[in-house]
Protein backbone atom coordinates (compact mmCIF):
# COMPACT_ATOMS: atom_id res chain seq x y z
CA UNK A 1 0.00 0.00 0.00
CA UNK A 2 1.14 3.83 -0.31
CA UNK A 3 1.93 3.38 3.48
CA UNK A 4 4.18 0.92 3.15
CA UNK A 5 6.60 3.23 0.26
CA UNK A 6 8.89 5.54 1.59
CA UNK A 7 8.00 8.25 0.94
CA UNK A 8 5.02 8.33 3.63
CA UNK A 9 7.29 8.58 5.98
CA UNK A 10 7.24 12.26 5.44
CA UNK A 11 3.60 11.85 6.45
CA UNK A 12 4.32 11.36 10.12
CA UNK A 13 5.47 15.01 11.63
CA UNK A 14 2.35 15.99 9.94
CA UNK A 15 -0.04 13.75 11.49
CA UNK A 16 1.46 14.11 14.79
CA UNK A 17 1.20 18.02 14.91
CA UNK A 18 -2.17 17.67 13.70
CA UNK A 19 -3.60 14.66 15.80
CA UNK A 20 -1.60 15.42 19.31
CA UNK A 21 -1.16 18.32 21.53
CA UNK A 22 2.04 16.85 22.69
CA UNK A 23 4.85 17.74 20.11
CA UNK A 24 6.96 15.72 22.20
CA UNK A 25 4.04 12.04 21.82
CA UNK A 26 6.97 10.22 19.72
CA UNK A 27 9.12 9.71 22.16
CA UNK A 28 7.63 7.05 23.78
CA UNK A 29 7.18 5.06 21.33
CA UNK A 30 9.69 2.89 18.93
CA UNK A 31 9.92 2.25 15.82
CA UNK A 32 8.98 -1.86 14.86
CA UNK A 33 10.53 -5.12 14.77
CA UNK A 34 14.07 -3.45 15.98
CA UNK A 35 14.34 -0.48 12.85
CA UNK A 36 16.46 2.17 13.96
CA UNK A 37 14.35 4.77 12.09
CA UNK A 38 10.47 5.05 10.54
CA UNK A 39 11.08 3.85 7.05
CA UNK A 40 7.27 4.53 6.34
CA UNK A 41 3.91 5.45 8.04
CA UNK A 42 2.76 1.95 8.40
CA UNK A 43 5.82 1.75 10.58
CA UNK A 44 4.78 4.82 12.59
CA UNK A 45 0.99 3.17 12.58
CA UNK A 46 2.60 -0.13 14.28
CA UNK A 47 4.97 1.91 16.59
CA UNK A 48 6.20 -0.23 19.88
CA UNK A 49 6.50 1.38 23.20
CA UNK A 50 9.80 2.09 24.05
CA UNK A 51 8.56 1.20 27.72
CA UNK A 52 5.81 -0.93 28.39
CA UNK A 53 2.88 0.75 30.49
CA UNK A 54 2.97 -0.53 34.41
CA UNK A 55 -0.06 -1.42 36.50
CA UNK A 56 -0.95 -3.35 39.70
CA UNK A 57 -4.17 -3.50 39.01
CA UNK A 58 -5.40 -7.08 38.39
CA UNK A 59 -7.14 -6.32 35.17
CA UNK A 60 -5.79 -3.78 32.71
CA UNK A 61 -7.53 -2.53 29.76
CA UNK A 62 -5.70 -4.48 26.10
CA UNK A 63 -6.02 -1.35 24.27
CA UNK A 64 -6.71 2.80 23.09
CA UNK A 65 -9.66 3.68 22.11
CA UNK A 66 -13.14 5.31 22.03
CA UNK A 67 -15.29 2.87 24.06
CA UNK A 68 -18.04 3.04 22.37
CA UNK A 69 -20.00 0.05 23.76
CA UNK A 70 -20.86 -1.69 26.90
CA UNK A 71 -23.32 -3.93 29.09
CA UNK A 72 -23.95 -7.20 30.76
CA UNK A 73 -24.20 -9.74 28.16
CA UNK A 74 -27.45 -10.64 29.45
CA UNK A 75 -28.62 -7.50 28.77
CA UNK A 76 -26.76 -6.79 25.55
CA UNK A 77 -28.90 -6.81 22.26
CA UNK A 78 -28.23 -8.48 19.28
CA UNK A 79 -27.50 -6.94 15.88
CA UNK A 80 -29.42 -7.58 12.06
CA UNK A 81 -26.76 -8.41 9.43
CA UNK A 82 -27.91 -8.70 6.33
CA UNK A 83 -31.35 -9.73 7.41
CA UNK A 84 -29.86 -12.24 10.13
CA UNK A 85 -30.15 -11.77 13.76
CA UNK A 86 -26.85 -12.24 15.46
CA UNK A 87 -26.17 -13.02 19.15
CA UNK A 88 -23.26 -11.40 20.84
CA UNK A 89 -21.80 -15.23 21.17
CA UNK A 90 -21.31 -14.24 16.98
CA UNK A 91 -18.79 -11.88 17.65
CA UNK A 92 -16.60 -14.45 19.31
CA UNK A 93 -17.07 -17.46 17.29
CA UNK A 94 -19.08 -18.90 19.90
CA UNK A 95 -22.47 -21.27 19.77
CA UNK A 96 -25.07 -19.05 21.04
CA UNK A 97 -25.72 -19.29 24.86
CA UNK A 98 -22.08 -19.93 25.32
CA UNK A 99 -21.18 -16.68 26.80
CA UNK A 100 -21.26 -16.62 30.52
CA UNK A 101 -24.90 -13.83 31.55
CA UNK A 102 -22.52 -12.64 34.17
CA UNK A 103 -19.70 -11.49 31.77
CA UNK A 104 -19.86 -7.78 30.66
CA UNK A 105 -19.26 -6.78 26.70
CA UNK A 106 -16.86 -3.78 26.14
CA UNK A 107 -16.51 -2.35 22.55
CA UNK A 108 -13.43 -0.05 21.71
CA UNK A 109 -13.02 1.48 18.64
CA UNK A 110 -9.21 2.18 17.68
CA UNK A 111 -8.80 5.58 15.61
CA UNK A 112 -5.82 5.85 13.16
CA UNK A 113 -4.44 8.20 15.65
CA UNK A 114 -4.49 5.46 18.42
CA UNK A 115 -1.67 2.82 19.25
CA UNK A 116 -2.39 -0.32 17.60
CA UNK A 117 -1.46 -3.00 19.66
CA UNK A 118 -3.60 -5.22 21.82
CA UNK A 119 -2.40 -5.80 24.97
CA UNK A 120 -3.17 -8.74 27.51
CA UNK A 121 -5.84 -7.46 30.28
CA UNK A 122 -5.14 -10.50 33.02
CA UNK A 123 -2.41 -12.84 33.74
CA UNK A 124 -3.53 -16.08 32.39
CA UNK A 125 -3.09 -18.54 29.52
CA UNK A 126 -4.73 -18.89 26.19
CA UNK A 127 -7.16 -21.21 25.70
CA UNK A 128 -8.63 -20.82 22.30
CA UNK A 129 -7.57 -18.76 19.26
CA UNK A 130 -9.97 -18.47 16.06
CA UNK A 131 -9.54 -16.87 12.72
CA UNK A 132 -13.42 -15.84 11.59
CA UNK A 133 -13.07 -14.56 7.88
CA UNK A 134 -15.74 -12.05 7.06
CA UNK A 135 -16.79 -8.77 5.87
CA UNK A 136 -14.55 -5.10 5.64
CA UNK A 137 -16.84 -2.91 6.59
CA UNK A 138 -16.36 0.76 8.00
CA UNK A 139 -15.86 0.40 12.10
CA UNK A 140 -16.33 4.16 12.90
CA UNK A 141 -19.27 3.56 15.50
CA UNK A 142 -21.08 6.82 15.25
CA UNK A 143 -22.01 5.62 11.58
CA UNK A 144 -24.41 3.35 13.27
CA UNK A 145 -26.49 4.85 15.81
CA UNK A 146 -28.07 2.57 18.90
CA UNK A 147 -25.97 -0.16 17.42
CA UNK A 148 -22.19 1.00 17.20
CA UNK A 149 -20.59 -3.21 17.45
CA UNK A 150 -22.67 -3.78 13.89
CA UNK A 151 -19.26 -4.35 12.24
CA UNK A 152 -18.17 -6.81 15.29
CA UNK A 153 -20.59 -9.00 14.16
CA UNK A 154 -19.64 -9.50 10.77
CA UNK A 155 -16.36 -8.49 10.16
CA UNK A 156 -12.79 -10.68 9.64
CA UNK A 157 -11.72 -10.94 13.03
CA UNK A 158 -9.24 -13.36 15.50
CA UNK A 159 -10.84 -14.24 18.83
CA UNK A 160 -8.65 -15.30 21.52
CA UNK A 161 -9.54 -16.77 25.04
CA UNK A 162 -7.41 -16.18 28.14
CA UNK A 163 -8.40 -18.47 30.72
CA UNK A 164 -7.35 -16.26 34.24
CA UNK A 165 -6.13 -17.93 37.35
CA UNK A 166 -9.39 -17.99 38.51
CA UNK A 167 -10.02 -20.31 35.75
CA UNK A 168 -12.74 -17.87 34.51
CA UNK A 169 -12.36 -17.30 30.51
CA UNK A 170 -11.88 -13.27 29.03
CA UNK A 171 -13.11 -13.45 25.51
CA UNK A 172 -11.06 -11.17 23.55
CA UNK A 173 -12.45 -10.34 19.98
CA UNK A 174 -9.82 -8.62 17.55
CA UNK A 175 -11.87 -6.70 14.44
CA UNK A 176 -10.47 -5.84 10.87
CA UNK A 177 -11.71 -2.72 9.06
CA UNK A 178 -11.46 -1.31 5.51
CA UNK A 179 -7.98 -1.08 4.43
CA UNK A 180 -6.84 -3.83 7.58
CA UNK A 181 -3.94 -5.79 5.39
CA UNK A 182 -3.24 -7.95 8.36
CA UNK A 183 -4.23 -8.70 12.11
CA UNK A 184 -0.87 -9.95 13.13
CA UNK A 185 0.23 -12.03 16.14
CA UNK A 186 3.72 -12.64 17.74
CA UNK A 187 5.30 -15.60 17.91
CA UNK A 188 4.40 -16.13 22.04
CA UNK A 189 1.08 -16.12 21.26
CA UNK A 190 0.07 -19.98 20.71
CA UNK A 191 -2.55 -22.40 22.01
CA UNK A 192 -1.94 -23.20 25.70
CA UNK A 193 0.93 -20.96 26.30
CA UNK A 194 0.99 -18.43 29.68
CA UNK A 195 0.63 -14.98 29.04
CA UNK A 196 1.21 -11.75 31.22
CA UNK A 197 -0.81 -9.24 32.09
CA UNK A 198 -0.27 -6.36 29.22
CA UNK A 199 2.05 -8.55 26.96
CA UNK A 200 1.27 -8.33 23.79
CA UNK A 201 -1.57 -10.30 21.90
CA UNK A 202 -1.90 -8.81 18.41
CA UNK A 203 -0.96 -5.57 16.34
CA UNK A 204 -3.09 -4.07 13.41
CA UNK A 205 -1.69 -2.61 9.90
CA UNK A 206 -4.51 -0.14 9.75
CA UNK A 207 -7.92 0.15 10.90
CA UNK A 208 -9.48 -2.00 13.88
CA UNK A 209 -12.12 -2.58 16.78
CA UNK A 210 -11.30 -4.73 19.98
CA UNK A 211 -14.38 -6.44 21.97
CA UNK A 212 -14.45 -8.00 25.19
CA UNK A 213 -16.12 -10.03 27.44
CA UNK A 214 -15.12 -10.18 30.72
CA UNK A 215 -16.18 -12.03 33.95
CA UNK A 216 -15.71 -8.42 35.92
CA UNK A 217 -17.50 -4.88 34.87
CA UNK A 218 -15.55 -1.74 33.62
CA UNK A 219 -14.60 -0.19 37.16
CA UNK A 220 -13.55 3.40 36.22
CA UNK A 221 -14.79 4.35 32.33
CA UNK A 222 -18.51 4.93 30.74
CA UNK A 223 -19.64 4.69 27.67
CA UNK A 224 -18.30 7.21 24.73
CA UNK A 225 -14.86 7.82 27.34
CA UNK A 226 -11.48 6.87 26.22
CA UNK A 227 -9.18 4.18 27.46
CA UNK A 228 -5.52 3.51 27.61
CA UNK A 229 -3.72 0.80 27.21
CA UNK A 230 -2.43 -0.71 30.88
CA UNK A 231 -5.12 1.41 32.65
CA UNK A 232 -7.20 -0.18 35.26
CA UNK A 233 -10.37 -1.72 33.99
Amino acid sequence: TIYDQPYSRKWINPYIRYYYSDKNYLNGFKPPHGKADYECFQDFFIREFKHPPENSSEFVWPCEGLLCDLGPVERTHSSSVKGDLRHLDTIFGLPQGTLPESHYFTNVFLHNKNYHRIHAPVNGTISRIQHIPGDLVVLRPWIYGCDPSLPAFRNERINIDIEDELGRTWYVSIVGGPAVGTIELPSHVGLGQPIEKLQELALFYLGSTCCMAAPSPPRFHEKNTFVEVGASY
